[in-house]
């Protein structure tokens, strides 16, 4: 694709301003050094409307501007569910969660595991999150990133990965989270901006230029199989990314969609993942933070015109791809004239360096806190701690930088990848989290049991029930890691334990304004799935 010097401006005025805005708010006075809680939780300054803003841009990021479009070209709408569910567990988490999050004052959640259960819980959990963060998220996020550079601007791979590696470390490293939520906010303008920029050109093209609306119904009038919330099994056939074909039912299967395992991903990714509760840790104010995953639902309604039709319109125009994840690129380098092109690349690399800021920031974070700090060095000063963070996070980048390649390169769809490999620990993290939060009979070495089984037990149903879709894999693991947190519980004494969390319910009421959005919220979902059943 060729940029012209207006594209070649825009994109490198939106490098400048997130570079700069990074090391203007990481700034300190002379003489004074950064204190942890400032590293690693932003001083616990963030307003509502950044913490919402941070949440979607270490949400949003290439698996859905990529991946999601990938699999909206593979499968269709039906991909929106994703986004659209998830908004309504923002809504709960918000209202359950935080609450106990915020008033245990924490800085990660393996540190909430111990205060609830005991050091053990906490270890097993940091060295769970460090290894996803590492090779599932980081590696998922780089690799497609990197396919994207390689496909619009011909860059190699491996160049592209190390490119986005050190334009994401070079203000999360040295910044902390307080430099990562704040250059978030003029991510999220950029993502979504330069996102719908590109949503809205390609139905535009698609429809002659008679306009979006007219494009739109065009769309759903040539590919009417691509709008179906609720996949049948046997109805869909799609790439298996290894040369053959696969039903797609087997990656979105049927209402188990919204009944089964996809809640277990959604309320253990929003409720209980580091790099997603650090913003909500990190606001001003409980109130603050709840407002912040409301105004997050409301984007998530928002993002599947953004990443999923996309891949639609690819498909409707018979985009000739070799891989499903090609299409996004594809629509860029083929529809996107000169003049809109660097706003809408500076869009998607906005939303992959936005995500590895995150998580290199919360691998940093927990790793110094979880691990560092306890075990290897228990009386480290502040200041040391911010630096076993900012050598911590560069290390997880580079060990990413390493192995994104070998172990993505070969896939068609890496969404369905990190959906189905990060669900190996899923259950086991929810199951845990749940119990602990509302079950005070629940004892350390139960749910120390669930953790250690988790991995071979998904393994185990993988390998024995290929025929399983991955989804209601979660939920069938989740309610047996249940049931061995229960029994064991129950036999070790029975009791509440001295550990266990006193609920008290005004700890849960929620304003006006918080119960007015969630309707709101709860009455859109309700038309979308009623139109596009």
């Amino acid at each position: 694709m060729k940029f012209s010097t207006l594209d070649i401006i825009v994109f490198a005025s939106y490098a400048f301003l997130i570079i700069g805005t990074a090391l203007y708010v990481s700034r300190t006075k002379k003489g004074r050094k950064k204190s942890s809680r400032e590293y690693f939780l932003a001083d616990k300054s963030l307003p509502w409307w950044a913490v919402g803003a941070s949440l979607i841009a270490a949400n949003i990021s290439a698996e859905q501007f990529i991946g999601m479009s990938g699999s909206g070209y593979a499968i269709g709408l039906a991909m929106a569910s994703y986004e659209w569910t998830a908004a309504i567990a923002l809504i709960v988490i918000a209202k359950y969660f935080l609450p106990i999050f915020l008033q245990k004052n924490i800085y990660t959640m393996p540190q909430f595991l111990e205060r609830r259960f005991d050091s053990r819980v906490r270890t097993v959990l940091a060295v769970f999150w460090i290894l996803l963060y590492i090779f599932v998220n980081l590696t998922s996020v780089l690799y497609l990133g990197s396919l994207f550079l390689h496909t619009l601007f011909g860059i190699d791979l491996i160049h592209g990965i190390i490119l986005l590696a050190a334009f994401s470390a070079l203000y999360s490293v040295y910044g902390g989270l307080k430099a990562v939520a704040w250059t978030d906010v003029i991510q999220v303008l950029f993502l979504i901006g330069g996102g719908i920029l590109t949503t809205i050109l390609a139905l535009n093209y698609l429809s002659d230029g008679t306009g979006i609306i007219n494009g739109f119904s065009m769309l759903i009038d040539e590919v009417p199989e691509k709008f179906h919330m609720i996949i049948e099994k046997g109805a869909l056939m799609i790439p298996d990314g290894k040369g053959g074909i696969k039903d797609a039912w087997m990656d979105l299967p049927g209402l188990s969609v919204l009944l089964g395992g996809l809640w277990i991903g959604h309320f253990a990714y929003w409720g209980c993942n580091q790099y997603i509760t650090q913003k909500a840790i990190a606001a001003k104010s409980l109130k603050e933070a709840q407002r912040g995953l409301l105004f997050a639902g409301y984007l998530k309604i928002l993002l599947p015109l953004i990443v999923v039709v996309p891949g639609i319109v690819a498909f409707a125009l018979h985009a000739d791809l070799a891989k499903s994840d090609e299409a996004y690129p594809w629509l860029l380098h083929n529809f996107v004239p000169t003049g809109f092109r660097g706003a809408a690349a500076a869009a998607l690399v906005a939303a992959i360096v936005s995500s590895l800021s995150s998580m290199i920031n919360s691998t940093a974070t927990i790793f110094s806190m979880d691990i560092y700090k306890p075990f290897i060095n228990p009386k480290v000063s502040d200041h040391q701690l911010v630096l076993t963070g900012r050598i911590s996070g560069l290390i997880a980048i580079i060990i990413a930088v390493l192995t994104a390649k070998p172990l993505l390169g070969d896939l068609d769809q890496v969404f369905q990848y990190i959906q189905e490999y990060t669900g190996f620990t899923t259950p086991a993290i929810l199951a845990i989290f749940i119990f602990g939060l509302f079950w005070k009979k629940a004892t350390p070495n139960a749910v120390l049991w669930a953790a250690i089984i988790a991995i071979p037990l998904s393994l185990g149903f993988k390998i024995l029930t290929p025929g399983l879709p991955f989804m209601n894999r979660w939920a069938v693991v989740f309610l047996i890691l249940g049931a061995v947190i229960i029994v064991i519980s129950l036999l070790e004494s029975g009791q509440d334990d001295p550990k266990g969390i006193h609920i008290d319910k005004k700890l849960f009421h929620t304003g006006n304004v918080f119960n007015i959005g969630a309707i709101g919220i709860f009455t859109i979902l309700a038309m979308l799935y009623t139109l596009f059943w």
